[in-house]
């Protein structure tokens, strides 16, 4: 069985780079998930930070729906999903059953042989959003975190760049 470690913050937390260490510490070579999709010009500028800190040693598959597929078709080496907020946003936003790929992602998880890294946001340290669409995120993303956590071997919180264990 794989190991499994979630790794979440707020915006801005460190939490893709510490990613990105955890999971080359793994091998020197690793599948790099991402879940974005490049709508607008600050996307493709923050699509495009993301793929300048990543050296040859990743190979990137793009996968903003059909996440537990591409986990399924990239078992030969560790793997980084980055980020399950944003498969979140996409699910929701294209109005896909996001507690049924949730369920199928997690039943598939114990069958995989090779690690997973996933990155999430913890977006419910804030305000109570004003409008039923940021609330129902806000909500469902916590519950996705809860659902990943409970899965995951391991659980780190990043804060200020600095890696705090939790499970």
């Amino acid at each position: 069985m794989a190991r499994i470690h979630l790794i979440t913050g707020g915006a801005r937390s460190g939490k893709s780079a510490l990613a990105e260490a955890v999971t080359l510490s793994l091998r020197n070579h690793a599948h790099y998930i991402a879940t974005a999709q490049a709508f607008d010009d600050e996307m493709k500028a923050r699509i495009s930070t993301h793929r300048a800190r990543r050296t040859e040693v990743w190979k990137t598959h793009e996968a903003p729906f059909e996440l537990a597929a591409t986990l399924r078709a990239t078992d030969d080496a560790p793997r980084l999903v980055d980020c399950l907020t944003l498969w979140l946003s996409n699910l929701i936003l294209a109005d896909r059953d996001w507690e049924a790929e949730t369920r199928d992602l997690l039943a598939l998880l114990p069958a995989l042989a090779h690690p997973v890294v996933f990155v999430s946001n913890e977006v419910g340290m804030g305000i109570v959003p004003e409008n039923a669409l940021a609330r129902g995120f806000r909500d469902a993303a916590g519950l996705l975190n809860q659902r990943i956590a409970a899965a995951a071997d391991e659980v780190t919180l990043a804060v200020a760049g600095l890696p705090l264990k939790v499970k």
